[in-house]
């Protein structure tokens, strides 16, 4: 575990002057294609870093952070586009804003609409969300002899919790390093009523807005002038959710270390598949909504049947999942023992 953490400390000392080099140095370059050339060794080294981690969490993570969020980042702020334009006021904003899935959250006029979706999550929620999380962990010992549709549900469920507990961590950290209130990287995903609903509203806010600004627009405006523009806004989001299943690829790669199945970016084309349907069938036909209860059980059940069909065979093959619950369970024993340490 130390051995690991060393390599941690390395890695984000190595993106800690990576990022640096771009404010200082990229920064002063014209926007356009001298400043991506200046850019572009960032990036390829950003690929690089995650393969020195051997940890599921701390390459995962790393590979989030870094090869995704911050390349995307970066790419865009080549162009001055994204939340890294204007340029950030300190260094130390530029790295938060670049490679952690953070936005600060504007203060509200007096007179405006609360909106619910900007609201940060309430301490009993995220109480309940770990102690569903810890409980989760022991019940792996009883997996034998759970139903198999009863361990991939909490499979499904141990994704969910553990990626939103680790983002709402470190935008916990970020926030009390910056001194300013981020908005919430989830917003009830559960609580979704249609698939447009779910990834756009609802799931990885952060993640989605990159994938907007990265991907979406762009591809939208391109294709605008050869087709509609609602033809366009559909070959976005596909194009968005393609990029989407290619870089969960690069995270499955470094989290086992083998050539990829593309099982998982067939699961985000078919959800990209469904949701443009969606858009379509909204568009084109006049239709009653069915009672949200009705609609977000329909598309809890979807998301979760196609996950196991093609999002978690990968992780289950090469024991992904065990990797995780042993590693969770070691860091608990580890802060343990460094609390019992410090306390005596």
């Amino acid at each position: 575990m130390e051995e690991e953490l060393r390599n941690l400390s390395k890695v984000w000392i190595y993106a800690l002057f990576s990022i640096s080099y771009c404010y200082f140095i990229s920064s002063r370059i014209s926007k356009g294609i001298l400043r991506l050339l200046s850019i572009l060794p960032v990036c390829i080294l950003f690929l690089v870093l995650p393969l020195f981690l051997s940890s599921l969490h701390f390459s995962g993570s790393s590979t989030l952070f870094l090869s995704w969020l911050a390349n995307f980042n970066l790419l865009l702020f080549a162009f001055d586009q994204g939340p890294l334009c204007p340029l950030p006021s300190n260094i130390c904003r530029f790295f938060c804003f670049a490679c952690f899935p953070i936005k600060v959250r504007q203060k509200a006029s007096p007179n405006a609409i609360t909106n619910r979706k900007n609201e940060p999550m309430p301490e009993w929620v995220f109480a309940v969300k770990v102690l569903v999380f810890g409980v989760l962990l022991h019940v792996y010992e009883y997996k034998d002899v759970l139903p198999r549709f009863v361990v991939l549900a909490l499979y499904c469920l141990h994704i969910y919790l553990e990626v939103e507990l680790v983002l709402v961590f470190v935008g916990a950290v970020v926030s009390t390093l910056l001194g300013c209130d981020i908005e919430p990287v989830f917003n009830e995903p559960y609580l979704a009523t249609s698939l447009q609903d779910f990834w756009s509203r609802r799931w990885n806010l952060m993640v989605s807005a990159v994938l907007r600004s990265a991907v979406h627009i762009p591809v939208q405006r391109f294709f605008t002038r050869f087709f509609r523009a609602n033809i366009a806004v559909l070959v976005g989001v596909m194009a968005s959710f393609l990029v989407s299943g290619l870089m969960h690829e690069l995270i499955y790669f470094y989290a086992i270390r083998l050539p990829p199945t593309w099982e998982v970016t067939c699961f985000f084309v078919l959800q990209g598949v469904a949701t443009t349907s969606e858009i379509v069938v909204k568009r084109t036909l006049r239709w009653t909504p069915p009672h949200r209860a009705v609609s977000g059980l329909a598309v809890m059940a979807f998301v979760s049947v196609t996950g196991v069909w093609l999002f978690l065979p990968q992780l289950l093959r090469n024991n992904v999942h065990e990797r995780a619950t042993s590693e969770c369970l070691l860091v608990i024993d580890f802060a343990k023992r460094n609390l019992f340490i410090s306390s005596s």
